[in-house]
Parts: structure tokens; C-alpha cells; sequence
């Protein structure tokens, strides 16, 4: 049956609630170490919120879309770096759907606690690269933005399928990629997590030096589910992955919006005495961003609600459903930007100390909407549907 959360808080949703003063709580030393605390880690794991979109025949909750949502949302608006790493990590754990099932719970163990890093892409010079060889392939390259890699058990790798020293090439003329995982044993970290936001995500790159990948380790680029369920049809995968990625944003602006609000009620200005909460402009301010993270959540919901009943009733997704799905994701991270510098602003001089979580969120927000989920010409691909026409983007 469609499920529209709203109305209830499903397990997971709980567990990310009453992770959330844990998680305020470790977000100077998770901004220090440039990484989840490990101790910290091993609570987000028990809770399942690093597999959300693990598959049940596996052992994962494989989450609605909503649900998940509302999970990340939680975490982010409580830190904007763990949400994100809750984000990334039950991305990853979608890929394990194009597995067969005994390969999943390999990967997964028992009861299932999976925990994964990588990359989409395989990179530039030092792209990764699989050659074939018996049983499987050998794997070398350097990936960055591992979000998570130091609490991973496992790292996902994009690779250019190798003959010799030249990448094969498809019959589009385009070279061919290859899907595989890697023990977190097997990869070497290299710190390059030097950042301006999102410090606490420890998105390093990682190295693999002719390691060895069995067979069943590995999938296509291309490859589809082979796990049922609508979370994973290809027609809208991505759709399903970048509600999480919406969800961080909206979370980190609520939890901006929450900052403000805190120490409103507490602190002045230099050359003002009467209080934040009580000066108009910041009312003001903190109203717009209300309604600009509410609006844009509820576009959310509806537009995602509306393809996921449509998943769920087996049919496949219209046109119109995926692009006001996608429309409604790069809206909201945007407007998630545009909620969080209002009241950075409103708050003057007090945004700006590392004391008070919300120059985090600021610096946080402003690297999340760099994320390819933002990126601007979606907005376009989404006007080419509602004008009749055919997106050309790659991830349509």
C-alpha cells in the first residue's frame, strides 16, 4: 500500500529522534575530527539509519522514500555532517538491490549491519580501473568524496573496465564502467578532507592498489534491481536516493531556524540592547524562512508521495510524476540555502561564532547544495517535460 508518514513516526523516524541530543552534542568533536565519532557511529548503525534503502531480503528495513525522509531530515536538523553520512551511506546501501540476494548477505552480515563508503564516478587521472581477469577483476584507482569512510565496513567503486591500458568502450562510443565492492581492509584513506562546510562527514578520498574483486562483487554500471520492490525501479532510482539528499538540506535549514531561535531569546547586539526574539526584522526573518522550509518540504512530500503511488500501484512512472518529483528536490535544496542565509543575517554578529551552531549550518548548507542533486539544470530537464520535450540530462 502507498505509505504517507505524515500522521505516524515509524521506527526509524524515533530512532533518529532520540539520537538527535547525541548527536548536538558531538558535533564540535565531530567538526574537529573531520569525521562521525566512531562511538557516535556505532549508535546512528544500531538504529538502522545507515541502511534505510537496504533490501528486506537482506535483512535491511528498505524504508518508503517518506520515511527515510523524515529519518535524514531528523539527524540533519541535529547535525548537518551525520545526516549526511546517514544519507550517503543508505544511498549506498540501494546498490545491493542489483545483487543477488546470498551476495547481499554476505555483504551485510547477520543481522544485517551494512555499512558502506565510495563513489559514483571513478574520478580523473587516477580514475579506477578494473581489468578483467579469472574469477573477477583487478582494482586500482583513487575515488574522493567517500563521505563516512572511516566508519564504513565496505566501499563502493566506479571503475573504467580496462583492456590493457586502454578503457573498453561501449557500442555508444562511451567507455565502459564497472560497479564494484571493496573491503574497507583493502583501501588505503588519504586525508583530503579540507573544507569550508561539512567538515564532520570525513569525505576523504581512498586508494585501491591491485586488489583482487571476485565476480559477485561486481555488477555493470547499467545494471537494474534484481531485489522487487518500487524503491528500486530504474525508472525513478534516482529519485528515490535524492529524497534523502533533500531531506539533509531541509534539515540542516530547520535546524538553523531552531538555532536562531534559541538565542534569540538570549542575546543582543553591541549597539543594541533590546533582544533578537523582540526586534521585527528578525521576526520577520524567522517567519520567511518557516515558510520557505515549509513550502518547500511539502512540495517535497507531495511530488515524491504522488510517484511513489504510482510505483506502488505497479505502474511506471509517468513523465510528469519524475520530473515534478526532481523539480521539487532541486527547488528545495535551493530554497533550503535561501531559508538559512535569512536568518544568518538576522542574527548579525552572533552568526559568526563557532560556539553557536548556526555559522555550521551556514557553511554546512552551502557545500550540501553543491551536490549533484542541485544542480541548476535540472530545472531545465523538468521545463522540457512540462513543455512536451524530452530531458537529455544523464540521470534522467
Amino acid at each position: 500500500m502507498p505509505e504517507h508518514p505524515e500522521s505516524s513516526v515509524p521506527a526509524v523516524v524515533a530512532a533518529a529522534m532520540q539520537l538527535a541530543e547525541a548527536v548536538r552534542g558531538a558535533r564540535r568533536e565531530a567538526e574537529a575530527g573531520r569525521r562521525t565519532p566512531a562511538w557516535l557511529a556505532e549508535q546512528v548503525a544500531a538504529a538502522g539509519l545507515y541502511q534505510l534503502y537496504l533490501p528486506s531480503a537482506v535483512g535491511g528495513p528498505q524504508v518508503s522514500p517518506l520515511v527515510g525522509f523524515r529519518a535524514i531530515e531528523e539527524l540533519s536538523r541535529a547535525d548537518g555532517s551525520v545526516g549526511w553520512c546517514a544519507m550517503i551511506a543508505s544511498i549506498m546501501a540501494s546498490h545491493v538491490a542489483k545483487l543477488p540476494t546470498e551476495v547481499g548477505r554476505e555483504l551485510a552480515g547477520t543481522p544485517a549491519d551494512y555499512r558502506a563508503s565510495g563513489s559514483g564516478r571513478p574520478g580523473g587521472p587516477t580514475a579506477g580501473r578494473a581489468w578483467p581477469v579469472a574469477g573477477g577483476w583487478r582494482v586500482s584507482g583513487q575515488w574522493n568524496f567517500a563521505s563516512g569512510v572511516d566508519n564504513a565496513r565496505w566501499l563502493y567503486c566506479t571503475c573504467l573496465v580496462m583492456d590493457g591500458d586502454t578503457p573498453r568502450m561501449t557500442p555508444a562510443g562511451k567507455p565502459m564502467l564497472r560497479m564494484v565492492w571493496v573491503p574497507r581492509e583493502a583501501v588505503t584513506i588519504v586525508d583530503t578532507w579540507s573544507v569550508m562546510g561539512m567538515r564532520g562527514t570525513g569525505s576523504k578520498d581512498f586508494t585501491v592498489e591491485d586488489v583482487f574483486v571476485p565476480e559477485r562483487l561486481s555488477v555493470a554500471s547499467d545494471a537494474q534491481a534484481v531485489q522487487p520492490g518500487p524503491l528500486y525501479h530504474p525508472r525513478s532510482f534516482i529519485v528515490m536516493q535524492w529524497t534523502l539528499t533533500v531531506a539533509n538540506s531541509l534539515g540542516i535549514a530547520r535546524g538553523a531556524i531552531d538555532s536562531l531561535v534559541a538565542i534569540a531569546a538570549t542575546e543582543a547586539s553591541t549597539l543594541n540592547t533590546q533582544l533578537l526574539r523582540d526586534r521585527p526584522m528578525v521576526q520577520a526573518r524567522v517567519g520567511e524562512a518557516d515558510a520557505i522550509v515549509n513550502a518547500a518540504r511539502a512540495y517535497v512530500l507531495a511530488a515524491v508521495g504522488r510517484l511513489w503511488d504510482e510505483l506502488c500501484a505497479g505502474q511506471a512512472p509517468s513523465d510528469a510524476a519524475v520530473a515534478q518529483a526532481r523539480l521539487a528536490i532541486v527547488h528545495a535544496m535551493h530554497e533550503s540555502a535561501r531559508a538559512v542565509d535569512k536568518v544568518f543575517h538576522a542574527a548579525g554578529s552572533n552568526a559568526i561564532y563557532t560556539s553557536l551552531p548556526l555559522e555550521m549550518a551556514f557553511r554546512d548548507i552551502h557545500v550540501a547544495v553543491q551536490h549533484g542533486a542541485a544542480l541548476p539544470g535540472y530545472f531545465e530537464s523538468a521545463g522540457k517535460v512540462l513543455m512536451g520535450l524530452r530531458p537529455t540530462d544523464p540521470g534522467w
